[in-house]
């Protein structure tokens, strides 16, 4: 028996939309940080398209095509990025 994750996948993307939701509406966090969570949902956007060129165009998964994997991961490191920048500057900013 194998499990199919998919619909957990897609189950998962209406809390994050109310996360961010409520992040933006709080204003808890500087804009830079939310903007960091804001490519995470970009990241994931990117890696389903990738995911589909990688089975229409190579008859592959992702994994196995790194050109694509690789792009792919770059938005998740871009959204980490930002996410750290912004919480070290809101950190330099109360210090």
């Amino acid at each position: 028996m194998t499990f199919d994750p998919a619909p957990l996948f897609a189950a998962s993307l209406l809390p994050y939309l109310l996360f961010l939701r409520w992040l933006h509406q709080s204003e808890a966090v500087p804009p830079l940080v939310e903007r960091g969570f804001q490519l995470t949902l970009l990241f994931v956007a990117v890696t389903i398209a990738a995911a589909i060129v990688a089975l229409r165009v190579y008859a592959s998964e992702l994994v196995a095509v790194d050109w694509l994997h690789g792009g792919a991961e770059a938005f998740l490191t871009l959204g980490n990025a930002v996410l750290v920048v912004g919480l070290l500057r809101a950190n330099t900013d109360k210090g």
